[in-house]
């Protein structure tokens, strides 16, 4: 979510290579594509609904308005909606922690799916308590239920993956502070985006007005760093670590 559309779009668009294409949910949305395929969407409603800039999960649900009843029966908390919006109905919410999320009840794109070719990377959700987190978004989500299509959960090294088939959809890591000002360290959705190249992502947001928010981290096989757009929305990018002979 965005307040200014034409400006994220040149942001991205320079940062990310992405082109944009408009969508059935009118003027003040458009889906994000590289490479022919779409890896995420953009909305004017920040303003609109008073919302800062932020990137946000949306996970599709059969029924938005049990999601949202279950939401609340757990604690949580339904800020916006569900509102119809073209095609389909969506709302914001935020778990018992206090991280945002998003849920959609309505058609999505074929072959959009988190985890493989240019989509997110994954999604991250650092959060105080990871085994409550995963009860949480289980039950107001059906992740590892009976239906068929459905996800699979698992516990692997102090985390919790989510997994659709053998991609890995999100991944659930505990130890951040409920009421830290840092947005960094608080409990938050991550949003992670592939790139070929860290340091020219970088040096690409920083020309087109974004900033580094956190030191390059460094694994085995790739290679990451926060930014924040020129408007203050956080996400991460993900390069491969290639490591010398």
């Amino acid at each position: 979510m965005t307040p200014d559309l034409d400006s994220a779009q040149r942001f991205y668009g320079a940062v990310l290579g992405w082109d944009f294409r408009p969508t059935d949910l009118g003027d003040g949305f458009t889906v994000a594509f590289h490479d022919g395929a779409p890896v995420a969407g953009l909305s004017a409603l920040a303003g609109r609904l008073s919302l800062p800039a932020a990137w946000t999960p949306y996970f599709a649900v059969d029924d938005a308005d049990v999601t949202a009843a279950r939401i609340r029966e757990r604690g949580a908390t339904t800020a916006v909606g569900p509102l119809a919006f073209g095609t389909g109905r969506a709302a914001v919410a935020a778990d018992p922690a206090g991280a945002v999320f998003g849920f959609w009840e309505g058609e999505v794109i074929p072959d959009w799916s988190v985890g493989r070719g240019t989509a997110p990377a994954w999604l991250e959700l650092r959060t105080r308590d990871a085994f409550a987190a995963a009860i949480f978004y289980g039950e107001v989500l059906d992740w590892a239920g009976e239906q068929p299509d459905c996800c699979s959960v698992s516990y692997e090294h102090d985390h919790v993956v989510l997994r659709h088939g053998r991609d890995t959809v999100a991944r659930i890591s505990g130890g951040a502070l409920e009421a830290d000002p840092d947005p960094l360290v608080r409990p938050r959705w991550h949003v992670h985006f592939r790139v070929p190249d860290l340091e020219a992502t970088v040096e690409a947001a920083l020309g087109r007005g974004g900033r580094m928010v956190s030191p390059v981290r460094t694994t085995s096989d790739a290679r990451s760093v926060v930014l924040a757009d020129a408007e203050g929305a956080l996400f991460t990018v993900v390069a491969p670590h290639r490591p010398p002979a």
